[in-house]
C-alpha cells in the first residue's frame, strides 16, 4: 500500500499541497500541516504527485510499505548472515 509522507522538519506549511488536495491535506488555525488521509489510491494518486510534485520544500513522497518492509526483511537477513559469520 502507498501513502503519503511529508517530512515536518522540512515542510514551512507553504499550503500549496492543501491547494492541490484538500481532502489529503489541511492547514490548522496555527498553520500545521496535517495529513487527513495518508493512503493513495487510485483516485487521489494524480493530484497527490502533482503535490508531491509542486511542493516548494519538497517535503512531500509517496511511500510504498510493502518495499519498505521487503527492505527491512533483507536488511535483518543480511544482518543475520554476517552474525553467523563473526
Amino acid at each position: 500500500m502507498k501513502k503519503v509522507v511529508v517530512d515536518f522538519e522540512l515542510c514551512e506549511s507553504n499550503g500549496v499541497c492543501v491547494g492541490i488536495i484538500p481532502e489529503v491535506f489541511h492547514l490548522d488555525e496555527q498553520d500545521f500541516l496535517h495529513i487527513l488521509k495518508d493512503e493513495v489510491t487510485p483516485e487521489n494518486e494524480h493530484d497527490i504527485r502533482e503535490a508531491v510534485r509542486q511542493c516548494p520544500r519538497q517535503a512531500i513522497s509517496i511511500s510504498d510499505e510493502r518495499l519498505r518492509e521487503e527492505q527491512k526483511a533483507d536488511e535483518r537477513l543480511r544482518e543475520e548472515q554476517k552474525a553467523a559469520e563473526d
